[in-house]
Formats: C-alpha cells, structure tokens, sequence
C-alpha cells in the first residue's frame, strides 16, 4: 500500500513543496489550514496539485482539532510546518509566534503520543535558534541562542521534540534549516520585496525600495531542494536531528546587487536605508555547516545564493507577465 502523509501547514512555501515531492513519491498526502472551505491554497494552485491533495481543517494551538485530524488520517508520516514563520513579524506578534509554534508543536506530539500510533514526526525547526553563528556557521551541538520571539519559539518547539524522543520513545526528529527562498514566498519576505521592487524599479512602476540593514549575512538556499531533506530525515533508521543549510553566507547587500544587476541597474541608484525597518534584535551572520546531512543522508544544496536570486528574478518576471494578462 502506499504510504500516507500528514502535512500541517500545508499552504505555505515548504509544505505545497513537500506536498508535490510527497506525491512524485507516490504518498496519499493530506494537508491541513485552518479552515480548508475559506483557504485558497494558493501555492498547491501554482503548483498544479489543489486537486491531489486530501485537504482537513485543523487549527495547531487546538489540541482536539490536532487529535482530531491525527486520528482520521492515521498517517505514516506527520510534517509540521505550520506556525507564524517570519521573523520580523515575530516582534509584533510574540505571543501568538510563540503560541503558534512552540504550543502548536507540542500539541502534534502529545496527539501522537496519546493515539499510541507508530507515525514519524518532523519538526520544522530554524537557524534562528542559534542567533549569530559567525562565518564559520553553527553545527548541530552549537548551543542555541535566539534573538527574535520567532527564535525563541522554534528552540522550545526543538526541545519538546527532543523530549518526546526520549521520553516516549516516539520518531521524532527536528530539521534545523537555514533561510531558503523560491517564488511561493509571501511579498513581506526581504528576498521577494527585494526582488520584486527591482523589477518594478526597472519598469518604471516603482521609484525608490526602503530596507533595511543591508550588513546582515544570511544562508540561503533554495526551497524545493530542502523539503528533500525533511523526507530524507524521516528515511532513517534512527530520529536524529539535521542542519539543512548551504554551508555559505550572503550579505543582503549582495543580494540587492545581484537582484539590481540581473535587470540592468545599480542598486545605490535606487535603494534607500530606512532605520525604521531594523529589527530591535538582529543576527549579524546566520550560516550552517550541513556536514551531517551529507555524510547520514546523502544530501547537499545544489543551488547556491547566487543561483538563488537569479531563478527568483526570472520567477518573478513570469509571475508579472501572468498578471499582466489577467
């Protein structure tokens, strides 16, 4: 029979990428939101899926809706990628961040741990946890910490994970992954601004694009290749937890730069420094070493940053000529 998969969150970036993976792979896929008759699933749209995917209603800061949805699906595999999942959101909305993720997560695993079903949970946990790791990046024993609500939330989501591992002997296992981008990015994401004012710029629909602190140095990947690894992890023999990373940084102004001159212009010409965007706590340099995930899992990032803001820019001219024509 074919194996069944339980993705909560499915709408976001990660999840309607690990759905498509999921069904090339032959998985019966479900897929959770908060209310599956009012989302519009956007993603699985663009991906050519909506109709594959075997979609539930269930809210994670509700034990019973999580129960719930557990019980009914009964799956061999459980991905819990929901949560608020910007960081800068994050320090407007902290409690709902940490109610959402860390409560979230733990609700997912005390519904597994309850049914006594013998499913293999992955936690989407994040880079953030560590803070600034500093070029040399962050292995899996570096100690965490976080400077964001978002950061915070995520290294309580890890320990819980962690806790029920040993504790109660559940598949449970934690994917620390770095920043990874694609074209299903909402536009409050720096990356798609960023990209999006460029072409807009170019075009003569924009003339200037505010931002931020252009120092900090980010790990960037890109997304389809990382939900790989989620499965990957879930592959094992043993639940162990996995830096999923490209192993190098990049500064946001290099990635302003690159974005600017893939649409023949000079960024300085047309970027402005607004202070009021800084975060009140940022990470100067957030890189990963992905050392165990290729030597345990056979997995390396094969697109680099550089790699990363050229498809993002062709994305996003494609997705501007299709709303051109609507």
């Amino acid at each position: 029979m074919a194996k069944s998969a339980l993705i909560i969150g499915v709408g976001g970036q990660d999840g309607a990428y690990l759905a498509e993976f999921l069904l090339e792979k032959g998985y019966v896929v479900h897929g959770t939101s908060r209310d599956k008759d009012v989302a519009r699933f956007e993603n699985l749209a663009r991906l050519g899926i909506r109709g594959k995917v075997k979609l539930h209603s269930a809210v994670t800061g509700d034990f019973r809706s999580i129960l719930t949805v557990v019980r009914n699906t009964a799956p061999d595999e459980i991905y819990n990628l929901a949560g608020q999942t910007s960081v800068g959101l994050s320090f407007e909305q902290p409690v709902e961040t940490l109610n959402s993720v860390a409560v979230g997560t733990l609700n997912i695993l005390e519904a597994i741990r309850f049914l006594e079903i013998p499913t293999r949970f992955y936690n989407a946990a994040s880079g953030e946890m560590f803070g600034n790791t500093g070029p040399e990046g962050a292995n899996e024993t570096m100690k965490f910490a976080p400077r964001s609500p978002y950061g915070v939330g995520k290294a309580s989501a890890f320990w819980a994970t962690a806790n029920y591992r040993e504790s109660y002997a559940l598949y449970a296992c934690s994917g620390i992954l770095f920043n990874h981008e694609s074209p299903l990015r909402p536009s409050r994401f720096v990356t798609r601004k960023v990209v999006r004012g460029a072409l807009d710029i170019a075009a003569g629909r924009l003339d200037k694009l505010r931002l931020g602190n252009l120092a900090i140095a980010r790990d960037w990947g890109w997304a389809p290749e990382y939900v790989r690894a989620m499965w990957a992890m879930l592959q094992q023999p043993e639940a162990e937890d996995y830096i999923i990373a490209t192993g190098r940084s990049m500064t946001l102004e290099t990635f302003v730069a690159r974005a600017f001159e893939a649409v023949g212009l000079k960024w300085r010409d047309h970027v402005e420094i607004d202070r009021t965007l800084y975060r009140p706590a940022d990470i100067v340099t957030s890189s990963g070493n992905p050392s165990r995930a290729a030597d345990r899992l056979d997995w390396r990032a094969t697109i680099a940053a550089e790699s990363v803001v050229d498809h993002l820019v062709d994305a996003e001219r494609k997705q501007i000529a299709a709303e051109a024509r609507v």
